[in-house]
């Protein structure tokens, strides 16, 4: 048996299989208990996966071996969005300025509020850094990382950390302010919480999940461009 591990293990259609059958069944839990954000399919897969690891002894390199093949559809996927977003267009082209405006001061906000409370509670610089990015997809937070001398690989665990956690308080928020716009809670959770927002966003309506995919990508573009200058200012 262990001779039939070793030789199924090192062939990438394994880890394809582990990480489809395990975001499978994870998305298939969360269902059964009602769609939780604690127990969001990515965190649990994420966490099973890792664990599968540890207890078999596989390294990273030869984990992704396997899935670097469903990280190629990454790309494809998140140009997808494209297509609620062509839906939407003429509503998105009415509300152009407002939307540029509250993604800008969203993204100036996620970053400074971040940076000042870590720098508070007596943060290293590094870890500042790392914190930076935290409101954005991971590819792009770990370039901003990487570019400001933060530790990607702690950013792009922030990342994770943070959508999870704009899942979890986004719907108890829209209730007690009372916002009913599935636009607004879309844009909402894109700007705040990056493609877990997004994923989330599409459970509300395909008109939240079109604005929710538009913050996503405003927010990473423009927190590109603000991080570094507002790193600059700041003297860190």
């Amino acid at each position: 048996m262990s001779s039939f591990w070793v030789y199924f293990a090192a062939k990438p259609l394994w880890w394809i299989i582990v990480t489809i059958a395990t975001f499978l069944f994870t998305s298939w839990l969360n269902r059964r208990v009602g769609g939780t954000p604690l127990l969001h399919p990515v965190l649990v897969a994420l966490s099973l996966i890792i664990v599968l690891l540890q207890l078999t002894g596989t390294d990273y390199d030869t984990y992704f071996q396997g899935a670097q093949f469903i990280h190629f559809l990454l790309g494809p996927a998140t140009v997808a969005l494209a297509i609620p977003l062509y839906d939407h267009f003429e509503r998105i082209k009415k509300m152009l300025l407002p939307i540029l405006v509250a993604c800008s001061c969203g993204a100036l906000t996620a970053a400074l509020s971040v940076i000042l409370v870590a720098w508070a509670l007596g943060a290293s610089e590094a870890t500042l850094l790392s914190l930076a990015p935290k409101s954005v997809t991971s590819p792009i937070a770990i370039g901003i990382a990487e570019k400001i001398g933060g530790y990607p690989s702690l950013a792009a665990g922030l990342v994770l950390i943070t959508g999870a956690i704009g899942c979890l308080t986004a719907p108890p928020l829209f209730r007690w302010l009372k916002i009913e716009d599935d636009a607004i809670k879309g844009f909402t959770l894109g700007l705040s919480s990056h493609g877990f927002g997004t994923a989330y966003a599409f459970e509300f309506s395909t008109l939240a999940g079109a604005f929710a995919g538009l913050a996503m990508g405003l927010t990473g573009l423009l927190t590109a461009f603000l991080v570094p200058l507002l790193i600059r200012l700041l003297g860190l």
